[in-house]
């Protein structure tokens, strides 16, 4: 009998950003947070090993996806696929004044080291403002997704974490959905304005 390799979940996770919104259909939704503050309408869904965020300004919506398993979403208003393995970086302008940022990170763990990461990600969570999904493996390893944020005035920051025992894996994410003030938003000069 052989035993599966270390990066089972590894490779199999991605994130996606889609210009618009899913239905929760295709998710096994645990929690979820809803707000509507200042001028921006932000959601969060946390399921098992992954999660769903949707930021709304006005008619410009925007989702970011964290999942293992992207065979099964549409395509339809997709706009970026990053592997989640590795460390990336990654930003998207939409529209006029909404911008949004990603910081991601992955490391492979020890037994011990995972066990340790994922009690300190348990207390964590029981001291901030946070969406939680812990389960048990088929031989009974624990495993978490956690969803940290913190809203701003003109942006929402939201930190990811998703455990996965099969392979030790730690994935976390940073993203920033942030609205430009408008006074910040670029005029055309006279030349872009000119018709043609």
């Amino acid at each position: 009998m052989s035993l599966p390799a270390k990066s089972t979940s590894l490779q199999a996770y991605n994130m996606l950003l889609y210009r618009g919104v899913l239905h929760p259909e295709f998710f096994g939704i645990e929690g979820r947070y809803q707000i509507k503050y200042g001028e921006y309408d932000f959601e969060a869904w946390i399921f098992r090993g992954g999660h769903a965020l949707r930021f709304q300004h006005e008619d410009i919506s925007v989702s970011e996806i964290i999942y293992d398993d992207v065979e099964s979403l549409p395509e339809r208003g997709l706009v970026s696929t990053l592997p989640c393995a590795g460390e990336k970086d990654h930003e998207e302008k939409f529209g006029e004044r909404m911008v949004y940022m990603t910081s991601m990170q992955t490391e492979v763990l020890s037994d011990h080291l995972y066990l340790g990461t994922y009690q300190e990600m348990i207390e964590h969570a029981r001291n901030a403002q946070t969406l939680l999904s812990v389960w048990n493996d088929h031989i009974g390893k624990p495993n978490m997704s956690l969803l940290d944020m913190q809203r701003h005035r003109d942006q929402m920051h939201v930190q990811s974490y998703h455990l996965r025992s099969d392979c030790g894996l730690v994935l976390r994410t940073q993203s920033i959905f942030q609205l430009k003030d408008e006074d910040d938003v670029d005029e055309p000069t006279d030349d872009e304005a000119a018709p043609q």
